[in-house]
């Protein structure tokens, strides 16, 4: 319901969930693929420490970098 046109609250909990699950899925995939993937020294340890500081985009970095630096099995 809306009341004058406004955003009620039930619509605004909706949008924030959305909003909300938009963000931590990638997080989780990406902390997900790097766990169960071999990097070289401790470079496994830095991009689980850039995904969960920057959630969202730490996420898109590894997807668009950080997969090139996986040690082939």
């Amino acid at each position: 319901m809306t009341y004058l046109g406004i955003i009620g609250p039930f619509q605004m909990m909706l949008i924030l969930g959305i909003v909300f699950l938009l963000g931590v899925i990638p997080t989780i995939i990406a902390l997900i693929d790097i766990l169960k993937s071999k990097f070289e020294r401790n470079n496994k340890l830095v991009w689980v420490l850039v995904v969960l500081f920057l959630n969202l985009l730490g996420a898109i970095l590894y997807f668009t970098i950080g997969k090139k630096q996986k040690i082939e099995s």
